[in-house]
């Protein structure tokens, strides 16, 4: 079984949201969604997740530019934004989808979610994952 489809199998055999494999090992599982969770994925593994494969139940334009700064070699999405495809596209990250959506949205599903919005006109995933980490340690405090 290659690392996609490993990482394929544990997101639907699961309760995780995320699931990073490389070299046929385990990096990361995470229950935490959202892109609070692929945040601490980058905390907890990293360069590592540079050629990993990743399974995300939802990847819209902030996940699929996190895939990008952290050099992510393949993507499996249950949903797919439009925009999240175009960025994995962009960047040559092979990916994969079960559903394709034109956007994702917040949580009562009446506007964008607010981490689209966050990265939306970022030039590069770099300036994303700014973006994002300022938001989140914003939120913390």
């Amino acid at each position: 079984m290659n690392d996609l489809d490993l990482a394929k199998d544990l997101l639907r055999k699961s309760n995780c949201a995320l699931v990073v494999v490389k070299d046929g090992q385990v990096l990361l599982e995470t229950s935490d969604s959202g892109i609070r969770g692929f945040l601490m994925a980058l905390d907890k593994i990293g360069k590592s997740m540079e050629g990993s494969s990743l399974a995300d139940r939802i990847v819209g334009e902030a996940a699929a530019q996190l895939c990008a700064y952290s050099h992510v070699r393949e993507v499996h999405a249950v949903v797919l934004s439009q925009c999240g495809k175009s960025v994995l596209v962009k960047n040559h990250i092979h990916h994969e989808f079960e559903s394709l959506v034109p956007h994702i949205l917040n949580i009562k599903k009446t506007d964008l979610c607010p981490f689209e919005k966050i990265v939306a006109g970022s030039d590069t995933p770099e300036e994303a994952y700014r973006r994002l980490r300022e938001k989140a340690a914003a939120s913390s405090t």
